[in-house]
Parts: structure tokens; sequence; C-alpha cells
């Protein structure tokens, strides 16, 4: 059974103010694991990016029980599902040294031309990932449930956002989420989230980013001349002890 495992110790840069993981350094986690596990498997920059291909995230859902702190040991583990056509199905979770269940998490991605941005048939390019079932996988994720927005704000991708792919980093779709609604400055604990990026944004470009609120749940958009990204993200309770 092929899982990927790591182990890692918080530091200051990986929390926040609260001395909590930080949430786009959670997200920055899984994708760099999901990375490593890939090339551990043979299906790495020769295989992908040497041959103009690009892994991309199409969706990713986390079920939160605790964010880790500063200081705290965690431990990693990521395994792919069965492959779908052309989306490939991956899974995550995150607990503590001493075993105590922190997290689990999902995730689909897929392969797009990196002239074309169109998604490709990995099997015309020899790229297979045989799935694993461990038991412990979460349901894959779907869009997330929209909510009215009843704010919005302009947002223009700054180079420091974009990444190796030349469109904005996916993590930073949480830095953006949290620089714009109250909750993460608050101090209120991440308890789920679910985000479907629908299309990239490149360096330089506006967003109009809009969000609504329903109870401890935030629903946030961002449109160019497209959808770019939907998000759903739900705290803990005003003043509950986490």
């Amino acid at each position: 059974m092929s899982v990927y495992r790591e182990e890692r110790l918080l530091r200051s840069k990986d929390v926040d103010m609260f001395r909590r993981l930080r949430t786009s350094e959670l997200f920055r986690l899984l994708q760099e694991a999901s990375i490593r596990h890939t090339e551990q498997l043979g299906m790495g920059r020769e295989k992908t990016l040497d041959k103009g291909l690009l892994w991309i995230l199409l969706l990713q859902r986390a079920e939160i029980r605790r964010m880790p702190e500063y200081d705290e040991q965690i431990v990693l583990k990521s395994w792919p599902g069965k492959t779908m056509h052309l989306l490939f199905p991956r899974y995550y979770s995150l607990e503590t040294a001493d075993g105590e269940p922190l997290l689990k998490a999902s995730a689909i991605w897929g392969l797009v031309d990196a002239e074309t941005r169109k998604m490709i048939f990995p099997e015309k390019y020899g790229v297979a990932i045989e799935g694993v079932v461990t038991g412990e996988e979460i349901a894959l994720p779907a869009a997330p449930a929209r909510l009215p927005c009843t704010e919005s704000r302009l947002f223009s991708v700054p180079y420091s956002y974009v990444d190796i792919n030349g469109h904005m980093n996916n993590t930073r779709y949480f830095d953006l989420a949290e620089d714009s609604i109250p909750a993460a400055a608050e101090g209120r604990a991440l308890r789920s989230a679910v985000i479907e990026y629908a299309s990239e944004a490149r360096c330089g470009q506006e967003l109009t980013v809009s969000w609504g609120r329903e109870g401890d749940e935030w629903y946030l958009t961002g449109e160019g001349e497209r959808a770019v990204f939907r998000m759903r993200l739900g705290y803990a309770p005003e003043g509950e002890e986490v």
C-alpha cells in the first residue's frame, strides 16, 4: 500500500498570531505532500512538467478537529484514490506525534497542457497512478454550497502570489479569504473548508471578491471575466475555547 508519510515540527513561520497553523500553510503542506508522493510514484517532472504538462487542483475539502499549534510535532499522510478518467483523487490525514487525529482532507487533481491550459488524457502521456483504499478517506469534494454575498472588494493578483504554473497559487486563496472576512483575525479556529478552483488568475489580473455569511459559515467567490474560485469556510463559534 502506497501511503506517503512525513513528520514536521511547526515553526513560527507556519503559524498565525494565535500560534495555530495558518490556513494557507495547512493547504501548502497538503499540496507539497501531493507533489512529493507523486514524484515517489514515478510521475514527477520527467513525466509531466518537462513534457509541457501541469498538475492543477480542481477541488479541495478539509474537515478539521483541531488546528495544530506552534512547536507541535505533526504527522502528515497522503495517498491516491482510484483515477477517474481525467481526474486524480487524493486523500490526506493529519495527526499529532501521539496519534491524536487533527484533520482529514480530500482533493481532486488534473493535468493540463501548459500551452493550451486544457485538460489532457493522462494515458496518452503514460501518466498512471494506482489508487489505494485505507478506510480513512472522507468524501471527495464537490462545489461549495452557495450563500448570498453581501460585501465585495477588488483584488489584483500580486507577483508574490504566482507560482511555477504561472498563476495564483491555490494556497493564496485562503490568505485572500481570511484577509477579507473577520473570522480568522477574531481568533476563531477553522473547522471546515471546501474550495473550487474554476479557472486560473494570472499576475496582475483584477478580481472582484464577494462574500456572505450564514451563522459560522462564510461563502466567498472571486470573478474576473469569468468565475475564478468559490469557497466555503466554517469556523468555531465565537467565544468557543479552542
